[in-house]
C-alpha cells in the first residue's frame, strides 16, 4: 500500500515514512492511494475475529483492519503491537469499546476507557507504540509537536512518556483547557515531556505545527513528526473502531448503522469516512459541532469559512473549540475527485487569501449527502445542559459536554429503521464545572487522579510565534 498526498506531490510512499513525517512535503495530509475494500464475507469473517467483544477480540480486528493498510511492518510484528496496545488492563474491560445502550436503536460507543479519558486514547496508544517501535528498528530519535484543544495532548503525552528516542513537545492555548485537562498534561514531569501553553485559541496552536512541519530545512534537521490527526497512523487506528460498533449494534452483515460524532478537527469523523469507503454498512455520518460551528456551516451551505482567533467562542465543549479543521482536507480531496491540484489551490490559496472557499454552486457539493452520507448540526451550552440533565434523568448515563453534543445533534436525524450510535468523547470528570451546572452534584473520579489539580505543574507560556516554538525546540535539543 502506497500514499499519496491531497495536494498533488507525484511521489508515493510507504507506511513507515508517512508514520515518522506527518505532514507531506507540499503541505498536504496522507491518504492511502485507494482504499481497500471490506465485502460482506470479509464482513463477516471480521464479526466472528472481533466475538463479540471477548478478550483479544478487540485487538485481533485492529489487526485485520491495519493489515489491509500496512505492508512494511511484518504481520507478526504488527499482531504483536496491537495485542500489547489493546489490553483489558489498560482499557478496564475485555470489548475495549463497549456500546451503552440509551433505547432501542440508541446507542452509546464508550471510547473514553483509556488512561486519559477520552477517545484520543483509542490511537494515541497504538501511535506510541509504533513509534517506539519503528525509531528502534532505524535507530533514530523523533521529536514530536503537537497541538492540543484538551485531550489530543494527555493523550499523546501518556502515550510517550518514557518511549526511548522520544521526546515530546505539546502546545495548548493558555487557559483555555478545563483545570483537569490541565492538570493532566502540566503534572508529568517525565524529562521527555514539554508542555507549552500558547497565548491564543487552538487555531494558533495548530498553525505553528503546520508551519514547522513546512519548514522542510528545520523538520529534517531537528527530526519532527506529528500526532495530531493530520498523522494518518492516528486516523487509521481509529477507523477500527466503527467496525466494533457496527458488529456491536447488529447480528449479522446487511444491516446498515448510522454514527453521529462531535467534531471540531474532522479527525474522528474523517476516520468514519474511511470506514465507510472501505464498504462498511453506514448509512449516516453526523457531524455535531458546538458554537464553533465552521463544519456545519459547510455541510449545510457549502461554504467553507475559518474564523480568526478573535472569533472563536470559548465554550463548555473546549476540545471542539476550533474553526480551522485540519483533517477536512482529507474529505474534500476525496468530494471533488482526488483532483491535488484544485485541493492545493483550496486549502493552500484561496483560505490563506480570502479566508474561506465555497464550493455551493460545484456539482460534487450535493455528494458530500447523496454519496458520502454526510449530515451535520450544532448544539449550543444550554442544549448541553438540557441534554446531560434528559440523558442522567431518563437513563441514569452521565455524559460529558461533548458527548451531550453528540446526543442533542443525533436526535434530529435518527431513522427509526437505522441504528444511531453517538461516539462518545470523555468521561465527565473532565468537564466537573459544567457537569455540576448541569446536574447540581460532581462526576465520579477515578481513584488515580484524585488531587491531580493540585500536583506541581511544568508548563512554558510563550506567545503564538512560530520562531519562539522553533527556539524552544532547537534549545532542548541542543541539551540531549
Amino acid at each position: 500500500m502506497l500514499y499519496l498526498s491531497t495536494r498533488g506531490d507525484p511521489a508515493r510512499k510507504h507506511f513507515c515514512e508517512i508514520l515518522l513525517e506527518g505532514l507531506a512535503p507540499d503541505g498536504g495530509l496522507y491518504l492511502p492511494e485507494r482504499y481497500p475494500q471490506v465485502d460482506t464475507a470479509t464482513l463477516a469473517r471480521w464479526r466472528q475475529v472481533f466475538n463479540q467483544g471477548a478478550a483479544g477480540g478487540y485487538a485481533a480486528l485492529a489487526f485485520e483492519v491495519l493489515s489491509l493498510y500496512i505492508d512494511d511492518i511484518p504481520a507478526a510484528d504488527l499482531r504483536a503491537l496491537c495485542d500489547k496496545t489493546y489490553t483489558e488492563a489498560v482499557y478496564g474491560t475485555p470489548q475495549i469499546v463497549p456500546l451503552k445502550k440509551l433505547e432501542d436503536g440508541f446507542y452509546l460507543e464508550a471510547l473514553s476507557n483509556g488512561p486519559t479519558l477520552a477517545f484520543k486514547d483509542m490511537a494515541m496508544q497504538l501511535l506510541g507504540n509504533l513509534f517506539e517501535y519503528e525509531l528502534a528498528r532505524r535507530g533514530e530519535a523523533l521529536n514530536i509537536l503537537g497541538a492540543t484543544s484538551g485531550d489530543t495532548g494527555s493523550a499523546a503525552e501518556y502515550a510517550m512518556r518514557g518511549k526511548k528516542g522520544v521526546r515530546v513537545f505539546m502546545l495548548s492555548p493558555h487557559g483555555r483547557m478545563s483545570p483537569f485537562q490541565q492538570a493532566q498534561m502540566f503534572s508529568l514531569m517525565d524529562e521527555n515531556i514539554h508542555n507549552i501553553a500558547i497565548e491564543g485559541v487552538f487555531d494558533d496552536c495548530q498553525d505553528i505545527v503546520k508551519n514547522v512541519s513546512n519548514d522542510l530545512a528545520f523538520k529534517r534537521s531537528h527530526k519532527i513528526g506529528t500526532v495530531n490527526s493530520i498523522n494518518w497512523a492516528r486516523l487509521l487506528a481509529q477507523v477500527v473502531y466503527y467496525f466494533a460498533g457496527y458488529f456491536q449494534a447488529t447480528t449479522k452483515e446487511g444491516g446498515r448503522v448510522s454514527f453521529t460524532v462531535p467534531s471540531g478537527n474532522f479527525g474522528n469523523v474523517c476516520a468514519g469516512h474511511v470506514a465507510r469507503q472501505m464498504g462498511l454498512p453506514v448509512d449516516r455520518l453526523v457531524i455535531a459541532t458546538n458554537e464553533n460551528d465552521v463544519l456545519d456551516e459547510f455541510f449545510r451551505t457549502g461554504v467553507y469559512r475559518v474564523r480568526a482567533s478573535a472569533d472563536t467562542h470559548e465554550t463548555s465543549s473546549p476540545s471542539m473549540d476550533i474553526s480551522k479543521a485540519s483533517n477536512f482536507e482529507r474529505f474534500v480531496f476525496d468530494l471533488l475527485g482526488r483532483d491535488g491540484a484544485r485541493v492545493k489551490s483550496l486549502f493552500g490559496e484561496a483560505l490563506a487569501r480570502d479566508g474561506r472557499f465555497d464550493l455551493s454552486a460545484d456539482p460534487a457539493f450535493a455528494d458530500a449527502a447523496s454519496r458520502y452520507g454526510f449530515r451535520s448540526g450544532k448544539s449550543t451550552h444550554a442544549d448541553r445542559l438540557a441534554t446531560i440533565r434528559d440523558v442522567f434523568q431518563r437513563h441514569g448515563v452521565m455524559i460529558d459536554t461533548h458527548t451531550a453534543d453528540g446526543v442533542k445533534v443525533a436526535r434530529g436525524h435518527r431513522d427509526a429503521a437505522v441504528p444511531m450510535i453517538v461516539l462518545e468523547t470523555a468521561l465527565p470528570i473532565k468537564f466537573a464545572e459544567t457537569i455540576v451546572e448541569a446536574l447540581g452534584r460532581q462526576p465520579d473520579r477515578p481513584a488515580q487522579f484524585e488531587g491531580i489539580e493540585a500536583l506541581p505543574k511544568r508548563v512554558q507560556v510563550m506567545p503564538a510565534s512560530t520562531a519562539a516554538v522553533q527556539a524552544f525546540i532547537a534549545e532542548h535539543c541542543a541539551r540531549a
